[in-house]
């Protein structure tokens, strides 16, 4: 999203609630509740994902990419919002769902269907706390790093995943990285695998050879502080590439 999602889901919030005003004052009581109890989950939502709170538990998305009932029964005017803006946007863009960064290497937006999978299988990196993993995915290597739109991953989320990637490349498994659309939150976490797999020296050096290979990414300075901050803890040494 090109605002920030607290910004983007208070619009919506607001517009809900003129939409309550507005059928209320049309005697219409019973039909202006659902758009009162969206626009306050949607204020819910923009809180949670300020960056000084930033607590994208709050969705419950669990580790295997589902969402608990009781998740997608009280945010499902968030969720199914996203899912369909999401959509939405990919199909007006046209943008490819995924690039190829470097061999065996992808960074894309949601795969809403095995068709927008990379091929060979890939190991798949998911940086959403909003997406639901499909269920035709659930055959293939999975982890995810729960992460509100525009937001970046915590370093050590971030160290986490490089770890658990460098072991799928050493098995020979393609990586896939993706958030909702393949711009920000995935492009970040790609950069860091980029140094750990000893493919570039440093962040902005992997930041410029994505930006060559997808035009559209734009990492924020969330990303940029989370990646320096990674560089400079980081546990893992540089992978030496070949």
């Amino acid at each position: 999203m090109g605002v920030g999602l607290s910004v983007l889901i208070g619009l919506k919030a607001t517009l809900g609630f003129l939409c309550f005003l507005c059928l209320r004052n049309l005697g219409f009581i019973l039909l202006s509740f659902p758009f009162l109890y969206a626009c306050l989950i949607d204020i819910f939502v923009s809180i949670a994902a300020l960056p000084s709170i930033n607590v994208p538990v709050l969705l419950g998305k669990n580790t295997d990419g589902s969402f608990p009932i009781w998740s997608l029964v009280i945010f499902s005017p968030y969720l199914y919002f996203v899912r369909f803006f999401s959509l939405l946007r990919r199909l007006r863009s046209g943008e490819a769902p995924y690039t190829e960064i470097s061999e065996g290497l992808y960074v894309g937006g949601w795969p809403a269907s095995r068709e927008k999978l990379p091929p060979g299988d890939p190991a798949i990196i998911d940086c959403t706390c909003e997406l639901p993993r499909r269920s035709e995915l659930s055959g293939l290597a999975y982890r995810c790093i729960p992460t509100w739109d525009t937001r970046a991953p915590q370093p050590t989320e971030i160290e986490l995943a490089m770890k658990w990637a460098c072991q799928k490349r050493e098995q020979k498994r393609p990586i896939f990285v993706h958030c909702a659309y393949g711009h920000g939150r995935s492009v970040a976490v790609m950069c860091a695998l980029l140094v750990a797999l000893g493919i570039t020296e440093d962040w902005k050096n992997a930041e410029k050879l994505i930006k060559q290979k997808r035009p559209y990414i734009r990492m924020n300075a969330l990303h940029r502080q989370a990646l320096e901050e990674w560089s400079r803890h980081r546990f893992s040494a540089p992978k030496k590439n070949g």
